[in-house]
Protein backbone atom coordinates (compact mmCIF):
# COMPACT_ATOMS: atom_id res chain seq x y z
CA UNK A 1 0.00 0.00 0.00
CA UNK A 2 2.87 2.08 0.64
CA UNK A 3 4.69 1.23 -2.65
CA UNK A 4 5.39 4.24 -4.87
CA UNK A 5 6.54 3.59 -8.00
CA UNK A 6 8.03 6.86 -9.29
CA UNK A 7 9.69 10.20 -7.23
CA UNK A 8 7.53 12.74 -6.72
CA UNK A 9 7.18 16.25 -4.65
CA UNK A 10 4.18 16.11 -2.52
CA UNK A 11 3.28 19.74 -1.17
CA UNK A 12 6.17 21.28 -0.44
CA UNK A 13 6.38 23.83 1.53
CA UNK A 14 7.89 27.13 0.19
CA UNK A 15 9.78 27.65 3.60
CA UNK A 16 11.30 25.05 6.12
CA UNK A 17 11.74 26.41 9.01
CA UNK A 18 13.60 23.24 10.47
CA UNK A 19 15.86 23.32 7.67
CA UNK A 20 18.32 26.19 8.85
CA UNK A 21 20.43 25.84 5.43
CA UNK A 22 20.03 21.90 5.07
CA UNK A 23 18.42 21.06 1.74
CA UNK A 24 17.55 17.27 2.54
CA UNK A 25 15.07 16.48 6.09
CA UNK A 26 15.95 13.49 7.95
CA UNK A 27 13.18 11.01 8.85
CA UNK A 28 13.55 8.85 11.41
CA UNK A 29 10.84 6.12 11.55
CA UNK A 30 10.02 4.02 14.90
CA UNK A 31 7.32 1.22 14.61
CA UNK A 32 7.54 -2.26 16.00
CA UNK A 33 6.05 -3.72 12.48
CA UNK A 34 8.80 -4.35 10.04
CA UNK A 35 6.54 -3.97 7.03
CA UNK A 36 5.12 -0.86 7.93
CA UNK A 37 8.97 0.46 8.58
CA UNK A 38 10.25 -0.90 5.22
CA UNK A 39 7.45 0.45 3.33
CA UNK A 40 7.58 4.02 5.43
CA UNK A 41 11.46 4.23 4.41
CA UNK A 42 10.92 3.47 0.99
CA UNK A 43 7.63 6.03 0.46
CA UNK A 44 9.74 8.81 2.27
CA UNK A 45 13.53 7.77 -0.10
CA UNK A 46 11.00 8.73 -3.27
CA UNK A 47 10.46 11.98 -1.82
CA UNK A 48 12.54 15.05 -3.10
CA UNK A 49 13.78 16.89 0.50
CA UNK A 50 13.14 13.88 2.42
CA UNK A 51 15.73 11.02 3.21
CA UNK A 52 15.37 8.69 6.10
CA UNK A 53 18.04 8.56 8.60
CA UNK A 54 17.10 5.59 10.72
CA UNK A 55 14.53 2.79 11.78
CA UNK A 56 13.92 1.26 15.10
CA UNK A 57 11.24 -1.43 16.45
CA UNK A 58 11.32 -0.07 20.12
CA UNK A 59 12.33 2.56 22.44
CA UNK A 60 15.31 1.64 23.40
CA UNK A 61 16.77 1.03 19.91
CA UNK A 62 15.70 4.80 18.91
CA UNK A 63 16.67 6.27 21.84
CA UNK A 64 20.23 4.78 21.38
CA UNK A 65 20.17 5.76 17.67
CA UNK A 66 19.23 9.49 18.32
CA UNK A 67 22.66 10.92 18.84
CA UNK A 68 24.10 9.68 15.73
CA UNK A 69 21.32 9.63 13.41
CA UNK A 70 20.37 13.27 13.76
CA UNK A 71 16.53 13.21 13.05
CA UNK A 72 14.57 16.55 12.24
CA UNK A 73 11.22 15.04 12.50
CA UNK A 74 10.70 11.37 13.82
CA UNK A 75 7.25 9.32 12.71
CA UNK A 76 6.17 7.19 16.03
CA UNK A 77 3.56 4.67 16.45
CA UNK A 78 1.90 4.69 19.87
CA UNK A 79 1.15 1.05 20.19
CA UNK A 80 4.74 -0.60 20.58
CA UNK A 81 6.58 -3.52 22.15
CA UNK A 82 6.48 -3.05 25.73
CA UNK A 83 5.94 0.52 25.32
CA UNK A 84 4.46 3.56 24.31
CA UNK A 85 5.02 6.23 21.34
CA UNK A 86 3.17 9.57 23.54
CA UNK A 87 5.42 8.54 26.80
CA UNK A 88 8.53 7.87 24.46
CA UNK A 89 8.25 11.84 22.89
CA UNK A 90 7.35 12.92 26.38
CA UNK A 91 10.54 11.68 26.84
CA UNK A 92 12.57 12.58 24.03
CA UNK A 93 11.38 16.05 23.95
CA UNK A 94 13.09 16.79 26.84
CA UNK A 95 15.90 15.66 25.97
CA UNK A 96 15.79 16.71 22.56
CA UNK A 97 13.35 19.98 22.48
CA UNK A 98 14.51 20.43 18.18
CA UNK A 99 12.90 17.18 17.16
CA UNK A 100 9.79 17.07 15.45
CA UNK A 101 7.23 14.08 15.66
CA UNK A 102 4.67 12.90 13.76
CA UNK A 103 2.17 10.16 15.03
CA UNK A 104 1.72 7.34 12.43
CA UNK A 105 -1.00 4.58 14.27
CA UNK A 106 -3.90 2.88 13.67
CA UNK A 107 -5.78 3.76 16.84
CA UNK A 108 -8.91 6.16 16.41
CA UNK A 109 -7.40 9.80 16.35
CA UNK A 110 -10.21 10.90 18.33
CA UNK A 111 -8.30 9.49 21.92
CA UNK A 112 -5.08 9.20 20.50
CA UNK A 113 -4.79 12.47 18.76
CA UNK A 114 -4.70 15.37 21.42
CA UNK A 115 -2.80 13.65 23.71
CA UNK A 116 0.24 13.35 21.06
CA UNK A 117 0.07 16.75 20.83
CA UNK A 118 0.10 17.16 24.91
CA UNK A 119 3.14 14.81 24.51
CA UNK A 120 4.86 17.09 22.07
CA UNK A 121 4.11 15.71 18.95
CA UNK A 122 3.19 18.22 15.82
CA UNK A 123 0.96 15.88 13.92
CA UNK A 124 -1.04 12.60 13.97
CA UNK A 125 -2.19 10.95 11.15
CA UNK A 126 -3.99 7.14 10.55
CA UNK A 127 -2.61 4.33 9.17
CA UNK A 128 -5.32 4.00 7.28
CA UNK A 129 -4.73 7.17 5.00
CA UNK A 130 -3.44 7.39 1.82
CA UNK A 131 0.32 7.33 1.68
CA UNK A 132 0.62 10.87 -0.17
CA UNK A 133 -0.83 11.99 3.55
CA UNK A 134 1.82 10.86 4.97
CA UNK A 135 4.31 12.82 2.94
CA UNK A 136 1.94 16.07 3.45
CA UNK A 137 2.07 15.47 7.28
CA UNK A 138 5.51 15.43 7.47
CA UNK A 139 6.07 18.38 5.10
CA UNK A 140 3.38 20.39 6.74
CA UNK A 141 5.25 19.58 10.47
CA UNK A 142 8.38 20.40 8.94
CA UNK A 143 7.53 24.01 7.55
CA UNK A 144 6.19 24.91 11.30
CA UNK A 145 2.40 23.99 11.10
CA UNK A 146 0.33 21.15 12.66
CA UNK A 147 -1.28 18.33 10.98
CA UNK A 148 -4.20 16.73 11.81
CA UNK A 149 -7.52 15.60 9.91
CA UNK A 150 -10.40 18.22 9.05
CA UNK A 151 -12.79 15.93 11.02
CA UNK A 152 -10.41 16.02 14.25
CA UNK A 153 -9.25 20.02 13.98
CA UNK A 154 -13.34 20.43 13.51
CA UNK A 155 -13.77 18.32 16.59
CA UNK A 156 -10.77 20.00 18.69
CA UNK A 157 -12.10 23.19 17.93
CA UNK A 158 -15.48 22.61 19.37
CA UNK A 159 -14.42 20.86 22.55
CA UNK A 160 -12.66 24.39 23.18
CA UNK A 161 -15.13 26.50 22.26
CA UNK A 162 -17.76 24.21 24.34
CA UNK A 163 -15.80 23.18 26.97
CA UNK A 164 -13.26 20.59 26.91
CA UNK A 165 -14.41 18.48 30.42
CA UNK A 166 -18.72 18.64 29.03
CA UNK A 167 -17.90 16.86 25.73
CA UNK A 168 -14.75 13.77 27.17
CA UNK A 169 -16.04 10.62 26.72
CA UNK A 170 -14.99 7.99 29.85
CA UNK A 171 -12.57 6.79 27.49
CA UNK A 172 -10.73 10.15 26.96
CA UNK A 173 -11.35 11.04 30.52
CA UNK A 174 -8.35 8.67 31.25
CA UNK A 175 -5.26 9.87 31.63
CA UNK A 176 -1.89 9.13 29.87
CA UNK A 177 -1.00 6.47 32.08
CA UNK A 178 -4.23 4.98 32.57
CA UNK A 179 -4.64 4.30 28.85
CA UNK A 180 -1.43 2.70 28.71
CA UNK A 181 -2.34 0.56 32.03
CA UNK A 182 -5.88 -0.23 29.82
CA UNK A 183 -4.22 -1.29 26.19
CA UNK A 184 -1.39 -3.90 28.44
CA UNK A 185 -4.96 -4.80 29.87
CA UNK A 186 -6.46 -5.17 26.69
CA UNK A 187 -3.32 -7.13 25.57
CA UNK A 188 -3.44 -9.85 27.91
CA UNK A 189 -0.93 -8.51 30.78
CA UNK A 190 -0.34 -9.18 33.99
CA UNK A 191 -0.67 -6.54 36.75
CA UNK A 192 3.46 -7.73 38.14
CA UNK A 193 4.31 -6.96 34.26
CA UNK A 194 2.39 -3.85 33.38
CA UNK A 195 4.16 -2.83 36.14
CA UNK A 196 8.06 -4.48 35.00
CA UNK A 197 7.05 -2.57 31.71
CA UNK A 198 6.40 1.00 33.05
CA UNK A 199 8.83 0.79 35.96
CA UNK A 200 6.56 1.11 38.72
CA UNK A 201 5.08 -1.14 42.32
CA UNK A 202 2.51 -3.93 41.50
CA UNK A 203 0.33 -1.24 43.61
CA UNK A 204 0.69 1.56 41.72
CA UNK A 205 -0.98 -0.25 38.80
CA UNK A 206 -3.59 -1.16 41.44
CA UNK A 207 -4.16 2.13 41.88
CA UNK A 208 -4.43 2.71 37.82
CA UNK A 209 -6.71 -0.33 37.98
CA UNK A 210 -9.08 1.09 40.35
CA UNK A 211 -9.16 4.51 38.62
CA UNK A 212 -9.88 2.84 35.35
CA UNK A 213 -12.83 0.85 36.69
CA UNK A 214 -13.92 4.21 38.63
CA UNK A 215 -13.74 6.60 34.91
CA UNK A 216 -15.47 3.48 32.78
CA UNK A 217 -17.64 2.69 35.18
CA UNK A 218 -16.90 -0.97 35.46
CA UNK A 219 -18.12 -2.96 38.73
CA UNK A 220 -15.17 -5.88 38.31
CA UNK A 221 -11.92 -6.22 37.30
CA UNK A 222 -13.77 -8.71 34.92
CA UNK A 223 -15.76 -6.50 33.32
CA UNK A 224 -12.06 -4.30 33.19
CA UNK A 225 -10.47 -7.02 31.40
CA UNK A 226 -13.51 -7.81 28.82
CA UNK A 227 -13.53 -4.20 27.87
CA UNK A 228 -10.20 -4.01 27.78
CA UNK A 229 -9.96 -6.91 25.07
CA UNK A 230 -13.00 -5.28 23.06
CA UNK A 231 -10.94 -1.84 22.80
CA UNK A 232 -7.79 -3.44 21.84
CA UNK A 233 -9.13 -5.89 19.44
CA UNK A 234 -11.31 -3.40 17.56
CA UNK A 235 -8.35 -0.69 17.60
CA UNK A 236 -10.33 1.59 19.38
CA UNK A 237 -13.52 1.80 16.65
CA UNK A 238 -15.75 0.82 19.82
CA UNK A 239 -13.74 2.93 22.65
CA UNK A 240 -15.98 5.18 25.40
CA UNK A 241 -18.64 2.25 24.88
CA UNK A 242 -19.67 0.46 28.02
CA UNK A 243 -19.21 -3.25 27.98
CA UNK A 244 -22.07 -5.13 27.40
CA UNK A 245 -24.19 -6.98 30.45
CA UNK A 246 -23.12 -10.49 30.45
CA UNK A 247 -26.17 -13.07 30.31
CA UNK A 248 -28.06 -14.20 33.02
CA UNK A 249 -27.13 -17.81 32.78
CA UNK A 250 -23.32 -16.80 32.84
CA UNK A 251 -23.57 -13.92 34.99
CA UNK A 252 -21.98 -16.11 38.11
CA UNK A 253 -19.11 -16.65 36.32
CA UNK A 254 -17.97 -13.28 35.14
CA UNK A 255 -18.68 -11.05 38.78
CA UNK A 256 -17.48 -11.50 41.97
Amino acid sequence: MLKMTKKEKIAEPKEQKWSQGKKTAQVFILDDHPIVRHGLAQLINQQVGLEVCGEAASVAEASAAIPSAKPDIMVVDVTLDGSNGIEFIKMIKEQYPEILFLVNSMHDETLYGERALRAGARGYIMKQEAPEKVILAIRRILSGQIYMSDAMTERMLEQRYNGVADNLTPMEALSDRELEVFQFIGRGETTAKIAKLLHRSVKTVETYRGRIKEKLNLKDNMQLIRHAMQSVYTEGSEAGKPPAEPKENSRRKVQR
